[in-house]
């Protein structure tokens, strides 16, 4: 079983059920024919102290993957680095111990919360991913914000994908996520 563990971005925020990344990430494993169950536990407008309370309900599930997708709310918050680290940290050190493997799925802001918060806010991802060894997303939403009609891919917020965006996302993930499979 694979877990998609996150906020908004996880739980598919604005499109229609069914249309999630998560969702679509599903279809990818099914058409491959890799016998994968992915299990949404997005909840929009989680910050990672929300993620870290309820990481006991992922823990019991027994996932073999965990797809860790925290970290948007808490920059757009403005919240202490030194919280957002922390939190991701518990998260990955109670994956690992349970024997899960995390992909981590790493995040950005916009321009305006200031270069420093947003360097400092990336960095987080990954000096996380090289302490633990993780396998990395380096920014969840990349494929949809390298192309040239990305803001058709994106609902009118601007933060959240489109069902053809999400499809996208899911395509990423599917991309860091394949080498883990076989693990």
């Amino acid at each position: 079983m694979i877990v998609a563990f996150g906020d908004s971005l996880s739980a598919g925020y604005g499109a229609e059920p069914g249309y999630s990344f998560p969702d679509f990430l599903q279809k990818d494993l099914d058409r491959a024919g890799l016998a994968w169950r992915v299990v949404n536990e997005g909840v929009s407008g989680d910050t990672t102290s929300d993620g870290l309370n309820r990481l006991s309900e992922v823990l019991a599930a027994k996932p073999r993957i965990v797809i860790v997708e925290f970290g948007g709310n808490d920059g757009l918050r403005g919240l202490p680095i030194e919280t957002t680290r922390a939190n991701l940290e518990q998260i990955i050190l109670a994956l690992q111990r349970a024997q899960i493997r995390p992909l981590l799925a790493g995040m950005t802001l916009p321009p305006n919360y200031g270069r420093v918060y947003i360097k400092s806010f990336e960095q987080i991802y990954v000096d996380l991913a090289a302490q633990y060894k993780l396998a990395r997303i380096p920014f969840l939403l990349q494929d949809i914000v390298a192309r040239e009609n990305f803001r058709s891919l994106m609902q009118r917020d601007g933060i959240h994908p489109t069902a053809e965006g999400n499809q996208i996302v899911a395509a990423t993930v599917m991309r860091y996520l394949r080498p883990l499979l076989g693990q």
